[in-house]
């Protein structure tokens, strides 16, 4: 049988000279890799008592959308500035390659529900910061980070050192 890992399809030099660039599409064009991520997510939050599972644009679509039906929550979006309709709240942080705006409808989490973010990838621990703000702004409390990979070696984990973080594919260097 495959191992999660075996689905990712490594891209040296890209987005620029230097980065390996780890490529999900491998797992999701394969039922196989696809199911073996969804249920490795879902396998994180075995005993985790939580509301609610926020996931980000884009790619944290596809990975929190399966695992808020497959555990029956709702799933609450974080989009990109200017891409939901009603009022928001936004969060603006550093990426890898520049900075960017996260919103979330601002009814989207309720004071006191307990929160899960699931998404593909924790390289430098912004994105998920800044989803955590978002949530928090909002009276919600994080209590799990669940990934589908980690690049340890940009240090998002010891970024986010104080919630509770769980990968599936761990990558040592960046």
């Amino acid at each position: 049988m495959k191992k999660l890992e075996d689905y990712v399809i490594s891209i040296p030099d890209f987005p620029k000279k230097g980065i390996i660039f780890r490529d999900i599409t491998g797992i999701l064009q394969d039922p196989d890799g696809f199911a073996l991520a969804v249920d490795s997510l879902k396998k994180m939050l075995e005993g985790v008592e939580f509301d609610v599972v926020v996931g980000a644009e884009a790619r944290g679509f596809l990975f929190a959308s399966p695992v808020a039906y497959e555990l029956h929550k709702p799933m609450v979006p974080i989009r990109k500035k200017g891409k939901l309709p009603r009022a928001t709240v936004e969060e603006s942080y550093e990426l890898e390659y520049g900075h960017a705006t996260l919103e979330m409808h601002k009814d989207a989490i309720r004071p006191g529900q307990k929160v899960v973010i699931v998404d593909d990838l924790m390289a430098t621990g912004g994105t998920a910061e800044a989803m955590i703000r978002l949530v928090e702004s909002l009276g919600g409390q994080v209590v799990k980070l669940c990934f589908l990979m980690e690049l340890a070696g940009l240090k998002g984990r010891e970024r986010l050192s104080q919630y509770s973080i769980d990968c599936a594919i761990r990558y040592e260097g960046a």
